[in-house]
């Protein structure tokens, strides 16, 4: 009886061993979801590397034999962005108006927004159909007007002219994107707070203000990168005092031609402030694609 009860280690035992080696071997071979995704983020970061191989090499090596990689490294251009004021001033004056151009939309949206999320009042539809239309229209119909008003006020070639231009296109789709953040929030918060005895810029900033932080950081995120990458506005209403780096770049032929290697370096530098602000407000992104607003 206890032979008959026994169980055969001996023959179970290889089975045992055999099972989870395969399975190992499924986990260790690339998905087709793997590979194209490997495949995309090379198409991606390709254009980059190139772009910094270019900025770490002299002008002579790029124009001359093909390489993947800086034969005579240099540091040169970099140099030459750093220390030439007409280089980079152009990353000051684009940082100053970007910042105002920010800063203006949310202050402009973030009332808008809670008015549209939390009141009905007559044509409240059409008028917020009326302000995402602006937002439609390309930056090419607005150049004429916007140029010949700030020429003739005094406006033209500062810093406060390009961010009061795009707040044309970066208020709209501020406020579309506050409101949907703000519609969330259950209206009894209000209330509460009312009965609480709280003031409403005292509710606003101290209790809702934090409840659509996520909103705030994805509406900053969108309002910087456009004005940070916009050409044709602040290149059409500055000259000299407030000439961005876009409108820089785009003024690099001399008498010996392009220098390509000044140009690449200023290229890397211009998608540095992009890259961080993306890196600090990514988790805030990631909350409006769930909601549905980005």
């Amino acid at each position: 009886m206890t032979d008959t009860a026994m169980p055969n280690v001996a023959s179970d035992a290889p089975a045992m061993t055999i099972q989870p080696s395969r399975k190992i071997k499924r986990n260790l071979r690339p998905s087709g979801g793997a590979i194209v995704m490997g495949l995309y983020l090379l198409f991606l970061m390709l254009p980059i590397y190139w772009l910094l191989n270019m900025s770490l090499k002299t002008n002579s090596e790029i124009l001359g034999a093909f390489s993947l990689w800086p034969r005579n490294f240099t540091l040169e251009n970099y140099a030459t962005i750093l220390t030439d004021p007409s280089w980079y001033m152009g990353y000051v004056n684009s940082l100053t108006y970007v910042l105002m151009n920010t800063a203006i939309s949310l202050a402009v949206a973030l009332p808008a927004a809670y008015a549209f999320s939390r009141y009905t009042f007559m044509g409240d539809k059409h008028l917020f159909f009326w302000l995402l239309t602006n937002r439609m229209a390309p930056p090419a119909v607005f150049a004429l007007p916007f140029f010949q008003l700030y020429s003739s006020i005094g406006l033209f070639d500062t810093h406060i002219a390009v961010a009061l231009a795009h707040c044309l296109f970066n208020v709209p789709l501020a406020v579309w994107i506050l409101e949907g953040f703000m519609r969330g929030v259950p209206k009894e918060i209000d209330e509460t707070a009312y009965i609480d005895g709280y003031s409403f810029p005292a509710f606003f900033v101290k209790i809702f203000t934090p409840l659509i932080a996520s909103g705030i950081g994805v509406a900053a995120f969108f309002c910087f990168m456009f004005s940070w990458v916009e050409l044709l506005l602040s290149r059409t209403l500055t000259s000299v005092n407030a000439k961005p780096i876009a409108a820089t770049m785009t003024r690099t032929v001399g008498a010996a031609g392009v220098d390509w290697g000044v140009l690449a370096a200023a290229g890397v530098l211009t998608i540095v402030p992009g890259a961080l602000v993306i890196y600090f407000v990514r988790n805030y992104i990631a909350k409006g694609f769930a909601l549905g607003r980005v």
